[in-house]
């Protein structure tokens, strides 16, 4: 979203679920302050009334929920996929999943007071990234083959029913292939919504069409692997400053 702020006040509903879903996509760290109530399912069940609360989502899909007192999170749950909507009422609904073991953590927000978020800008002791999307993009439409041998790209911002593929291409032996691009260490949410696009190609492509995914990023974690592996996709580890190689 460009011109997105670092910190909004008092932001109307849409504007609040925008903002999250932009942070979720760019890898920052985002927290929310105002009254939400809380709803987890797994092993367990709770529910937390409303109350005025902190909630913290990490780079890695990671959400923390803060009460007022005490040092420790009143719930956490280290996600797959976050999803971010707005109601009819006006309420922020954050929705954490998890595959294995199964779970879900639920923060409805009555009104969000307080929104920021923080570009993350050094995330592994191991990589150093610098550049952006649209960096690690104009590298790949320049030399496709940095994705793997014989991958021709063919589109950029290709439309599906799921969203823009980042580029669509077909590999050496002419098979369709989806690229989703992340500049930043990629999270689980990554691989699902590559796993999205693959679908939604399948759909839009003849029925037998077999359509691969592949996940390009500078490293991503081993939760990432799992989703990928699972979902029959690839990873490649590609940095968007090619001195950074």
């Amino acid at each position: 979203m460009p011109g997105t702020p670092d910190a909004l006040v008092d932001p109307a509903p849409a504007e609040a679920a925008a903002f999250v879903r932009d942070a979720r996509d760019r890898g920052a760290f985002c927290t929310l302050l105002g009254r939400c109530h809380v709803t987890y399912d797994g092993r367990t069940h709770s529910h937390a009334g409303p109350a005025d609360r902190l909630v913290a989502l990490k780079p890695d899909r990671t959400l923390l929920v803060h009460a007022a007192d005490g040092p420790t999170p009143q719930n956490r749950l280290a996600a797959d996929a976050l999803d971010v909507t707005h109601d009819d009422d006006g309420a922020v609904r954050l929705i954490v999943t998890r595959k294995s073991p199964d779970a879900e953590l639920v923060v409805v927000f009555e009104r969000v007071a307080r929104a920021t978020a923080i570009p993350v800008e050094k995330r592994d002791a191991d990589v150093e990234v610098s550049g952006t999307e649209a960096d690690l993009k104009e590298r790949v439409l320049a030399d496709p083959e940095l994705v793997e041998e014989g991958f021709s790209a063919l589109a950029a911002e290709r439309d599906t029913p799921a969203g823009p593929v980042d580029v669509f291409g077909r590999d050496r032996d002419g098979r369709p292939v989806a690229v989703e691009l992340k500049a930043v260490r990629a999270g689980p949410d990554a691989a699902s919504q590559l796993a999205r696009y693959v679908d939604a190609l399948e759909r839009d492509l003849h029925a037998d069409a077999d359509v691969r995914g592949i996940l390009v990023a500078p490293s991503c974690t081993p939760r990432t692997r799992r989703v990928l592996a699972r979902d029959g996709n690839e990873f490649v580890s590609l940095v968007p400053d090619p001195a950074l190689d």
